[in-house]
């Protein structure tokens, strides 16, 4: 049996007395001292022993402490009673374990003291009930945030996703609870608007996937980030092209009104400099890096530097199998520019392949086509994977309904790149995954559509991570 020492005088002592009550394990006997006599109906005499007294008196509590205690709680109304009374123990017992309820934000140095800060305990649970804030559990783990419940809005990026298809990196979705009903989460399982997750997995992480699934269209690039990059390295580039490259990702900077950045490194073309120096205002920031460095050195210290959501690019750019490699490990959504029109674009194509990355990535490409006015159009390859294909368009069609936003299935019985390739304009999109960062050479004699990305290299492309 294991002995358990309870200091209590004024409101909250006597509710933790009751809880202590109503929750008590058979294997602790309770020693309750108190200043005033108050009669707990439900105590079992045989665990729980009351004593009234005033514990700031050394002799009297010297008397109690004879017995091998495990523990003491403090929960008294007087700070100068507290404080006498820890004096006390620890001139009886040097290494009590004692927990003391604080409400005057005491300090002690004493290992063996800990100050449980009221104020922060009620600050901490009154946040829980603010609007679009994430509830941590406080007792369960280290209380870091490591569990966390999300409530899915109606608009979420997580809305009639199947969670086999969330990419889940150092973080779970361990329960689901639908009309105050618990569901095990599993791959097939379609996540619901109102639904309420409870997520397990690094806090950091976890605070990245709930502004992920609280985010509504009109929003990216966030969760990427918050601005746009225009990456130009003038020893890939087409110095011939380099203005219209400019011109069109101010254009894109208009569309989705967020600040920025041209990045331009090994300058070699005066002209075209100076050209690009025309567009430097408030929103637009000019950044030349005059010294010669590999593209990583400090592409990835900009990404987090300038907090980047999309990262703009060349096709020759892209064509760089290191660069691409850069692009990839940056998990930031890539668009890569051609030698055709981008204001003229009005449909985003997609096309289904063996996997379901697309519906990964769905609602970023809902997000963005609205923003740009583009049209979805699906391509679907009838002679392939038709089983995850009608899930994905299926993932498709409820978005579309929930976005107010049409989409456009097109069934191919030839390779739709073939079909693609005889269109006028349009953007392709895809997710970003390693394997895109393969040498082109290897993907000759594969069949899947994600690999050949490049035999539409002539058209503008919009790369998408995977991974939050």
């Amino acid at each position: 049996m294991k002995k358990i020492l309870i200091i209590s005088d004024g409101t909250t002592g006597e509710h933790f007395i009751k809880r202590v009550i109503s929750t008590y394990t058979s294997e602790n006997i309770y020693y309750i001292v108190q200043l005033k006599e108050n009669v707990y109906e439900d105590a079992n005499p045989a665990r729980f022993k009351f004593y009234q007294f005033d514990p700031t008196s050394l002799y009297k509590l010297s008397n109690l402490l004879k017995m091998e205690f495990v523990q003491v709680f403090i929960a008294m109304d007087n700070v100068i009673d507290v404080e006498n009374t820890i004096k006390n123990i620890r001139t009886i017992k040097k290494q009590l374990r004692v927990i003391v309820l604080n409400k005057w934000n005491l300090k002690n140095e004493d290992s063996n003291v800990v100050l449980v800060n009221s104020n922060e305990i009620l600050a901490s649970r009154l946040i829980d009930y603010l609007p679009n804030v994430p509830v941590i559990a406080q007792n369960v783990g280290i209380g870091e945030g490591e569990i966390m419940e999300v409530l899915v809005p109606f608009g979420s990026s997580f809305v009639y996703r199947h969670i086999g298809v969330i990419e889940q990196k150092n973080w779970r979705i361990v329960a689901l609870y639908r009309n105050r009903k618990l569901l095990m989460p599993s791959r097939r399982r379609m996540i619901q608007p109102n639904d309420l997750l409870i997520l397990v997995g690094d806090p950091a992480v976890l605070r990245s996937v709930y502004r992920a699934i609280k985010r509504e269209l009109g929003q990216f690039p966030e969760p990427f980030g918050s601005n746009l990059y225009l990456y130009i390295d003038m020893n890939l580039a087409n110095n011939n092209t380099i203005e219209q490259l400019v011109e069109r990702a101010v254009f894109a900077h208009k569309k989705f009104k967020h600040d920025l950045i041209i990045k331009i490194v090994n300058p070699g073309n005066i002209s075209v400099l100076q050209y690009i120096k025309e567009f430097s205002s408030e929103n637009v920031k000019i950044d030349i890096e005059y010294e010669r460095k590999e593209p990583d050195a400090s592409f990835h210290n900009d990404i987090k530097s300038y907090h980047i959501g999309l990262v703009i690019v060349s096709k020759e750019t892209f064509a760089d199998c290191h660069m691409r490699r850069v692009l990839y490990e940056s998990h930031v959504p890539v668009l890569k520019i051609s030698d055709r029109s981008f204001s003229s674009v009005k449909d985003a194509a997609l096309i289904l392949s063996d996997n379901r990355d697309l519906e990964k990535v769905s609602t970023t490409i809902f997000d963005i086509s609205q923003q740009m006015g583009f049209n979805i159009e699906l391509y679907n390859y009838l002679n392939e994977h038709q089983e995850e294909n009608e899930q994905v368009i299926e993932h498709y069609n409820n978005l579309s309904t929930i976005f107010s936003k049409s989409i456009k299935v097109i069934k191919e019985s030839s390779n739709p790149i073939r079909t693609l390739k005889k269109k006028d304009n349009f953007i392709h999109i895809l997710p970003f995954t390693k394997k895109l960062t393969q040498r082109r050479i290897y993907s000759l004699f594969t069949t899947d559509s994600e690999r050949l990305y490049y035999k539409l290299d002539e058209y503008h492309q919009i790369f998408i991570p995977v991974q939050l």
